[in-house]
């Protein structure tokens, strides 16, 4: 029943203007007597353009709206699904937990944190429905905009009311021009002409109503739905941002679990292999702020303690946060080897962090020494000046002996000299 009407008012609009443009051709009325000004045509135009663009924006949140339902629906059975699995995991953590095994207490940490994770997921489908799609759906159905678009409808009809009574004033225009037109029919003429601006003036006073509605709708709508689109953006970087936070210690609680065994600890063959693939030392003076002999290359390289760590069993080194280590060598399961404190041994790699210069004094540097600058020789550049004098000989037998200082063994028992003093 709507299309039907919708139809005969287009009929209707269609028929008047035709209606106008041929009297206006054959020169009967003047364009001006009848039809509307360019004014209440820019408002008319205005109101066509902000009922479009409300209904846009309208379909817009709807679709919101059915897309978070949506994902709140598939999320809640997947977490339903990874509750179950931590509930597991936590189970047999905690039913195997006497035997010290590590696999019991990886599990208990892995199901700790994925119930962790899914709690952080629930709030964030929280915000979602009651911070996101709510507001969205109380607008879609609010009063506001059901006014205005009410108001819109009523100043169409009032607009095509003028239209049909400006096509009879025409009619009535073109009889007038006949010499034998009656006292009633100028009359009604001028009861017509009278009716057409009663509804002028009712179509402007809507046309004025209808479009602050519409104006005022269109802000609200875009302001809402932007600040929803914010929301989701920072609720989701929140929730992944939590997430991680958990896997990483998740990630560094469970290397510790791993057993050393697994990591080959080092041994006199695989030292010489290390130093024996042609590495050059890079050694470093500046001044005031010489770091001592460090070694930084393709194997060797300095980190920074970020996270303390506790030695547990043979061939583990201890570190305190803001330590400073020289990695010899870093192992695909997570376990780095290195030197600090003139120790040696292995370390959660996790808990370290490469730095691009040396340690800035020796109290940091982990026994390193201070050096002046270097002395060229034949061998390489080798550091002397400030060496304690029981270091001088074996230095200088190693140099005089012709030896490359470039070979690894020879690097090695250098800095392991220099380590140990």
């Amino acid at each position: 029943m709507e299309s039907i009407r919708r139809q005969a008012s287009k009929l209707r609009e269609q028929v008047a203007k035709q209606q106008q443009i041929v009297l206006r051709q054959l020169g009967h009325f003047s364009h001006e007597a009848v039809m509307v000004d360019e004014a209440e045509l820019q408002c008319h135009q205005q109101l066509q353009n902000l009922y479009n663009s409300t209904r846009a924006a309208k379909h817009f949140q709807r679709n919101i709206v059915r897309g978070i339902e949506a994902f709140v629906s598939l999320s809640s059975k997947q977490m339903e699904i990874a509750r179950k699995l931590a509930q597991d995991c936590r189970k047999y953590g905690d039913e195997n937990q006497s035997t010290s095994s590590p696999l019991a207490r990886a599990s208990l940490q892995f199901g700790t944190s994925h119930i962790s994770i899914e709690e952080e997921r629930e709030t964030l489908l929280g915000i979602l429905r009651d911070q996101v799609s709510e507001p969205l759906r109380a607008q879609i159905t609010g009063a506001p905009l059901e006014d205005a678009r009410h108001l819109t409808h009523r100043y169409d009809k009032s607009w095509q009311g003028v239209e049909t009574q400006a096509a009879e004033v025409l009619r009535r225009q073109l009889k007038s021009t006949d010499s034998s037109i009656s006292v009633e029919g100028s009359m009604r003429l001028q009861h017509a002409e009278a009716r057409l601006t009663e509804l002028k003036s009712i179509m402007m006073a809507l046309g004025k109503e209808a479009t602050a509605a519409m104006l005022s709708v269109e802000g609200q709508q875009q302001q809402l739905t932007f600040q929803k689109l914010l929301t989701m953006v920072d609720a989701e970087r929140t929730y992944h941002q939590k997430a991680l936070a958990i896997l990483e210690k998740l990630n560094v609680e469970m290397i510790l679990e791993k057993p050393p065994k697994e990591v080959s600890l080092p041994s006199e063959r695989m030292q010489g292999d290390v130093h024996d693939q042609h590495v050059h030392e890079n050694m470093k003076s500046t001044g005031s702020g010489n770091h001592g002999l460090i070694v930084q290359n393709e194997k060797f390289f300095n980190a920074k303690a970020i996270h303390s760590f506790d030695a547990q069993a043979d061939g583990e080194l201890s570190l305190s946060v803001n330590d400073y280590v020289v990695v010899h060598q870093v192992a695909p399961n997570g376990w780095s080897e290195g030197e600090c404190n003139s120790k040696l041994g292995w370390f959660p790699s996790a808990y370290v962090e490469r730095q691009e210069k040396a340690p800035a004094s020796k109290d940091q540097g982990c026994g390193l020494r201070e050096a002046p600058a270097p002395l060229d020789c034949k061998q390489g550049l080798v550091w002397t000046g400030g060496l304690p004098s029981k270091l001088m000989r074996p230095l200088r037998q190693l140099l005089a002996s012709g030896n490359d200082l470039n070979n690894g063994s020879n690097m090695y028992v250098l800095m392991h000299l220099v380590q140990e003093e």
